[in-house]
């Protein structure tokens, strides 16, 4: 069995996806590099099979009509061999020396009795158009290099959410909870983080910054006017997770406080975007997204209501859309995202 299978969904990519693949190829025959060809209508099939060729056991191309991100992600855990599951989006990249250190820690857990169920990493928002980086970390909220539970976690700050970036599931915690992502649907990456938690017993986290998170790109998914025009995705998956979630089956305090929180962050975004949109349909469709939660997950919505963020989004005044539009700007200039 190989260590770590990494997945790399790739849709007309060939003229990145190159970088994303050598940036694994120090990790030798422990890994798994699986090319998920999406129907791509450029050179991408062919970039994938010369790989192949040339890294027969590491790399292997697979062809399959377009699905979007989250099929392919479902591709990819199909055929995974891997004992622990990597996804790598094409147009970014590992950092090799983090990708090594990671690589050790996976091969001792391999080996014990016991393996971990999540690796935890951090990642770093490349905005190289404008030469800016920015390292999001998990220091202080999780113990480093060593196993822990949910007990032994801390606080997660607003900005310490767990991504599709930052962690490396073992492959049968994916399958034990039956993932499997919407088709052509864009930000599935949120329920691949989330639907697996509850299934999550060991962790480890190492401060290392593997994952390199490319931002900039006119026709990218998390580009703003992009993601305003894709609302009503949003809104799904947004939906799926509370229908996914109910707090009051999670038995730990730490781990229902931060999925909370998480759901918390997703009504944030879309209720943000509703916003900036300022159309009179998109503001219906804010109001319809917390009534919803209202109504599907009672529990839910009163925990999220208990949170600053929670109270801050549902003020439907001048004033409470000021601050909400605000602050978002100013995240967005401390973060360097989108």
């Amino acid at each position: 069995m190989k260590v770590l299978t990494i997945a790399i969904p790739c849709y007309n990519s060939a003229s990145y996806m190159e970088r994303a693949i050598e940036s694994l190829l120090v990790g030798s025959d422990d890994i798994e590099i699986l090319i998920i060809n999406d129907g791509s209508k450029d050179n991408t099939a062919i970039i994938a099979d010369e790989y192949e060729k040339k890294y027969p056991n590491i790399i292997r191309a697979i062809h399959k009509e377009n699905g979007g991100h989250g099929d392919a992600v479902n591709t990819g855990l199909k055929y995974a061999t891997g004992m622990y599951y990597k996804v790598l989006d094409s147009d970014d990249w590992f950092d090799k020396k983090s990708f090594i250190k990671v690589l050790d820690v996976l091969r001792s857990m391999a080996n014990k009795p016991e393996p971990i169920d999540m690796l935890i990493t951090n990642y770093v928002y490349e905005k190289v158009s404008i030469g800016k980086s920015k390292s999001i970390n998990y220091k202080s909220a999780m113990p480093e290099e060593r196993i822990f539970t949910w007990d032994d976690i801390g606080d997660f700050k607003i900005s310490q959410n767990i991504l599709m970036h930052s962690v490396i599931y073992r492959t049968e915690i994916l399958r034990n909870c039956n993932l499997e992502l919407p088709k052509h649907t864009f930000y599935v990456d949120n329920i691949f983080v989330f639907k697996p938690l509850p299934y999550v017993k060991t962790m480890y986290y190492i401060n290392v910054d593997l994952y390199r998170y490319f931002i900039g790109r006119e026709d990218q998914s998390v580009n703003e006017k992009i993601m305003i025009g894709r609302i009503d995705q949003q809104i799904k998956v947004t939906k799926i997770m509370i229908d996914l979630y109910d707090p009051t089956q999670i038995e730990s305090k730490k781990l229902r406080k931060y999925m909370t929180q998480y759901l918390t962050m997703m009504m944030t975004v879309s209720t943000v975007l509703l916003l900036k949109s300022n159309t009179v349909e998109n503001l219906n469709k804010k109001d319809e997204l917390w009534n919803y939660l209202r109504s599907k997950n009672k529990n839910l919505y009163e925990e999220v209501n208990k949170t600053l963020l929670g109270k801050l989004m549902q003020m439907d005044t001048f004033i409470g859309k000021k601050i909400i539009l605000s602050g978002y700007s100013l995240s967005k200039k401390i973060y360097v995202f989108n």
